[in-house]
C-alpha cells in the first residue's frame, strides 16, 4: 500500500469520525452515526493494520479519547468494538511502548485542552491551538523530524485533520 492509499484512508477516517460525532451529538441520529462510525472503524483499522506509523496514531487517538472519557455514545462503542475486532483478527505491527505513550499523551492533551483551555484563559493562541487539537500535530511533526516517523505520515495525519474539519463544514451545510 502506498502513502497515497494511506492518505486516502486517513482522509476517509477523519471525515467519517467527525460526521459520525455530529450526527449523534447534534441530530441525535444513532442509526447514521453508527453507520459512519463503522466506516471510520474500517478505514482506521485498515490503516492501522498496514502501517506501524498509522497504528501509533489511531491507537493513540482511541486510548486518548478513552482516558478523556470521550467515548460517550453507543456509536462510539460500536466503532471501538469493530476497530478492535479488525486489528485483533488482522494483527498490528509491533509497537514501541515509549512512542505509543508519547502519542497517547498527545491525543489525551488535545482532548482535555479542547474542553478546558477556553474556560481558563482568554489567550487567543492557546484557544486556537487546542480548538484545533494541535498537540498531536506537533508531536507527529517532531517524530517525523527526529526520523521516528516519515514525513509522509505527518502529511497523512494532516489530511485526516483537514477531512475532520471539512466534515464539520459539510454537516453544517446539510
Amino acid at each position: 500500500m502506498s502513502y497515497i492509499i494511506l492518505a486516502i484512508l486517513f482522509l476517509l477516517s477523519g471525515f467519517f469520525m467527525k460526521y459520525s460525532d455530529d450526527l449523534f451529538d447534534v441530530n441525535d441520529d444513532l442509526k447514521f452515526a453508527s453507520i459512519f462510525g463503522i466506516l471510520c472503524a474500517v478505514t482506521s483499522a485498515a490503516a492501522t493494520v498496514y502501517s506501524v506509523e498509522a497504528a501509533y496514531i489511531f491507537i493513540a487517538i482511541l486510548i486518548g479519547n478513552l482516558i478523556a472519557l470521550k467515548v460517550d455514545g453507543i456509536h462510539h462503542i460500536i466503532t471501538l468494538i469493530l476497530f478492535l475486532i479488525i486489528i485483533l483478527v488482522c494483527g498490528i505491527p509491533e509497537l514501541s511502548l515509549v512512542i505509543l505513550l508519547i502519542c497517547i499523551l498527545a491525543a489525551f492533551s488535545d482532548e482535555v485542552g479542547h474542553e478546558l483551555i477556553s474556560k481558563v484563559t482568554d489567550n487567543r493562541f492557546l484557544n486556537l491551538f487546542f480548538e484545533y487539537r494541535c498537540v498531536m500535530k506537533v508531536v507527529i511533526l517532531l517524530l517525523a523530524i527526529c526520523g521516528v516517523f516519515s514525513f509522509w505520515i505527518f502529511l497523512c495525519f494532516i489530511s485526516f485533520e483537514i477531512a475532520y474539519e471539512f466534515a464539520g463544514i459539510v454537516f453544517e451545510k446539510l
